[in-house]
């Protein structure tokens, strides 16, 4: 996290920066960056008053196609500015742009004079249930760690491939190759060194199994600063791999053939002073030294998955990851250091027993992702959820009966939509937008004719 600094402080560093602007930036509803760069008087009038920011970033996709079944914002409203605010806190410097001064803001909506967090805003989902856990005594911490196949394309390369065959950057499957890292030794080692310049500290990297895939571990924070880690994480991983001809992809599965790209979310709960997660009594303690909190937590978790789907596997291609035999977990399910499960259970000491939330894919808007696994736990909290299933032990051993998470974004959107649980956690208008944002990539995948089908039928049938 930056270290905390008055604000005054802070704004008058920027002012005596050489460089004249300053980048702000929010995430829009799939968790990629859009941003502007503002002069720094008008940055200085920005953090008084906030700035002015269309809210068409949550009213079309990841391609600027407007969508046209949603209500919060679209054509119909004209699609207005909406009021960001810059949070101080997140001042950084980018170390690969000159130094430039960054911030993130968020969203909020003016309503009777009076300013509400902006309901479509994915940082602002966060601080919602954030601000429920606060009722409940406990602070989550958090990280998030992320697979991604690195290629050797740039835009143009890519778009004049027509979206087939991108070149990874290495061959073979060669996990923990320090070998295969050793070719693009100046892009892995800037990876490193500049994001944690950035105020983005990665705690290992390394290659993982498939051709080009490096896998980044972000060192734990609380919540909200490991959403912003994690968002700026990707973005800035895009930024430098341009520089050395490297695309990266957070894609959940790009290629049938090859295990699919993870986005495991790791979690714990601090009352101010102690890891609530465990428990160093054996008389009350509970399995691998688990706290009461922990089994509630994760009761929740496991009770609460299939209704928070889509906020875990988001687009089209979130589904193809999910392939029974490969390595991402396929139902709620729980074990102990398993990490064939949902949700794995890892013991520990006092400061490092936790769980790592296993089912979302990198292609996860980390606000939501982040949104939907603290929810869940706290909702297991609230209810006092007890675990109803073993754990499942070696390859999904006892996890036979668990129902199978559903294979398409349009099934688990219908079902998010008529969740009274993501309601009370998210907000009606949050789950009818999100809801009709999925709808729509689902109906652009529908349409589209793909070159499978090419393939397939184009001289045979």
């Amino acid at each position: 996290m930056p270290a905390a600094r008055n604000e005054k402080a802070i704004i008058a560093d920027v002012m005596k920066s050489p460089v004249p602007g300053v980048k702000v930036a929010v995430a829009d509803i799939d968790g990629i960056l859009r941003g502007k760069m503002l002069h720094k008087d008008k940055f200085a009038s920005a953090v008084e008053g906030g700035f002015g920011f269309c809210d068409v970033v949550y009213g079309w996709d990841l391609h600027d196609v407007c969508y046209d079944n949603t209500t919060t914002t679209g054509w119909h409203r004209g699609y207005p500015d909406a009021l960001v605010r810059v949070d101080l806190a997140t001042h950084r410097n980018v170390p690969w742009d000159g130094g430039i001064d960054f911030f993130l803001g968020n969203f909020v909506r003016v309503e009777k004079r009076r300013e509400v967090p902006y309901p479509l805003d994915g940082r602002q989902v966060l601080k919602r249930v954030l601000a429920r856990g606060e009722k409940l005594g406990v602070k989550p911490m958090c990280s998030l760690e992320f697979e991604f196949f690195n290629f050797a394309e740039t835009p143009q390369t890519w778009a004049e491939k027509k979206g087939v065959g991108p070149e990874p950057i290495t061959p073979g499957l060669f996990g923990y190759s320090l070998l295969r890292a050793a070719p693009a030794r100046d892009s892995f080692n800037a990876l490193f060194g500049e994001l944690a310049a950035f105020g983005v500290p990665i705690e290992g990297l390394h290659t993982e199994t498939g051709p080009g895939v490096y896998e980044a571990a972000i060192v734990y924070s609380d919540a909200l600063e490991a959403g912003d880690r994690a968002v700026l994480f990707k973005a800035g991983a895009k930024e430098i791999g341009a520089r050395f001809g490297i695309m990266p992809s957070f894609m959940a599965k790009w290629h049938q053939g090859y295990p699919g790209c993870s986005g495991h979310v790791h979690q714990s709960l601090s009352d101010g002073s102690r890891n609530v997660f465990h428990d160093a009594n054996p008389k009350t303690a509970g399995r691998a030294g688990m706290s009461k909190v922990f089994e509630s937590y994760l009761a929740g978790q496991v009770d609460a998955l299939l209704e928070f789907a889509p906020m875990f596997w988001p687009t089209v291609n979130s589904y193809k990851r999910l392939v029974d035999g490969y390595w991402a977990p396929v139902k709620p399910t729980w074990g102990i250091d398993n990490r064939t499960a949902s949700f794995r259970v890892i013991p520990g000491s006092a400061k490092s027993t936790r769980l790592e939330t296993r089912c979302p894919g990198a292609d996860v808007n980390p606000y939501l992702a982040l949104a939907a696994c603290i929810a869940a736990g706290l909702h297991g909290m609230e209810k006092g959820l007890k675990l109803k299933v073993p754990p499942v032990e070696g390859t999904n051993k006892g996890g036979e009966r668990v129902p199978r998470a559903p294979r398409s974004l349009a099934e688990t959107t219908k079902i998010f939509r008529a969740s009274d649980l993501a309601r009370d956690w998210f907000g009606d208008e949050f789950v009818d937008h999100f809801s009709a944002t999925r709808e729509w990539e689902v109906r652009q995948w529908q349409d589209a004719v793909t070159d499978w089908e090419l393939k397939r039928y184009f001289e045979i049938i």
